[in-house]
């Protein structure tokens, strides 16, 4: 599986909002009511930030991993959980070399075409 999610950041100051664009190549398993994934992604990302003293706006690439689930509880509808990891802000003064998490649940909704 590809995923592809593109995740905009509400400006909390006055750097503005960000964006976080992260896209993995997954393996998984799939079985009549659910499947699972995991692989390594990319992430592209221009965020506003705070370090310990500075704060400013932080790019960059970054490397990291993903992982899925979804379970269908109702026929086509489901719960899916979407867990990225990168590691952010090398050679930043703002993030030296941090982790980025991202976890995300909610409704999914499959469809099938025959």
């Amino acid at each position: 599986m590809v995923h592809d999610m593109c995740t905009s950041l509400p400006p909390t100051q006055e750097d503005g909002f960000g964006v976080y664009n992260q896209t993995s190549v997954d393996i998984g398993y799939a079985w009549e009511d659910g499947n699972v994934s995991a692989g390594p992604s990319v992430a592209f990302y221009v965020v506003p930030a705070c370090g310990i003293t500075l704060c400013g706006r932080v790019g960059g690439l970054a490397v990291g991993g993903h992982a899925q689930t979804n379970a269908y509880v109702a026929g086509p509808l489901g719960v899916s959980v979407s867990v990225n990891v990168d590691w952010v802000g090398r050679g930043s003064l703002l993030l030296p070399g941090y982790v980025s998490v991202v976890v995300v649940a909610g409704p999914v909704l499959r469809w099938n075409a025959k």
